[in-house]
């Protein structure tokens, strides 16, 4: 999910984002099996960051979180300067006023939101921050669903006049992250402000409320937001995502990947979100 912003905004956007990233991939949550094996809700997280392990530290791994808030968009790529040697050392023909160098350089660190630079066919740059925790599917109507949620609830988090940053501390976000991605929906985080729960009571009880408030903000039709809202509502509802629909299939019908893949593939060709699908 991609959002663009003016260069001022984007420190702030940039950590609300990452507050919101556990809460994100647990709501989403669509990869329990990794070669017929049940691992964490969001396998893909763990897996990819060891797919792509170039690095023993914190500030050293290539995919990662961060170890820290920004003060401005800026420190992402000074990080990329100070903690990460080039991988892709190339000679390239366009205008450095392009930045294609900072580009490329910045493509070979995989933040799980990461900051990019891109240019109109004017040639005038922009910022946007690319939220990759979500993971895609089902189907196409939770995937619209998981992007309202988070273009709402970032923009509310980014209005507020406390900043989120000062609310949450980077080391507990973090944790959040991990527990998310391993437990789903049932993991315990903590919140802003010290409020502690599983993650499905703080979606239900304090991100979607935030998140209707920022799609309002952005001028979105209330009948649309309350649609696409209501289908996450639901999903809480049920407990059912995309992970807790396939631990539920292999539960009933056993490690059959290929019955398994057969079954989604079937489901989400119905187009229907997936706290409807049936075993």
């Amino acid at each position: 999910i991609d959002l663009q912003l003016r260069s001022e905004q984007a420190g702030r956007f940039y950590n609300c984002s990452r507050v919101l990233s556990a809460p994100m991939v647990g709501l989403s949550a669509n990869s329990p099996y990794l070669f017929g094996h049940e691992l964490w809700d969001e396998t893909r997280i763990p897996l990819f960051e060891q797919a792509i392990r170039v690095g023993d530290s914190n500030f050293t791994k290539r995919v990662t979180l961060g170890v820290r808030y920004v003060d401005s968009i800026i420190d992402c790529f000074q990080a990329n300067l100070e903690r990460y040697p080039v991988l892709l050392p190339q000679l390239m023909p366009e205008s450095e006023q392009l930045l294609p160098h900072l580009r490329l350089h910045n493509g070979t660190v995989w933040r799980w939101n990461r900051p990019l630079v891109g240019f109109n066919q004017r040639g005038e740059p922009h910022v946007r921050i690319e939220h990759r925790v979500v993971p895609a599917g089902p189907s196409i109507v939770d995937s619209i669903a998981n992007t309202a949620l988070y273009f709402g609830a970032v923009c509310a988090l980014a209005g507020q006049t406390v900043p989120a940053e000062e609310r949450l501390s980077f080391p507990r976000a973090r944790e959040n992250f991990y527990r998310a991605a391993r437990h789903g929906l049932a993991a315990p985080i903590e919140w802003l402000d010290g409020a502690h729960g599983r993650l499905d009571q703080l979606c239900r009880d304090r991100l979607l409320p935030l998140a209707r408030t920022g799609l309002v903000s952005l001028g979105v039709d209330p009948a649309e937001s309350d649609h696409w809202l209501g289908i996450l509502t639901r999903r809480l509802e049920t407990g059912q995502n995309g992970a807790a629909w396939q631990r539920a299939w292999v539960r009933r019908y056993g490690q059959d990947m290929a019955g398994l893949t057969e079954a989604y593939l079937e489901r989400q060709q119905s187009g229907r979100p997936v706290h409807e699908w049936t075993l």
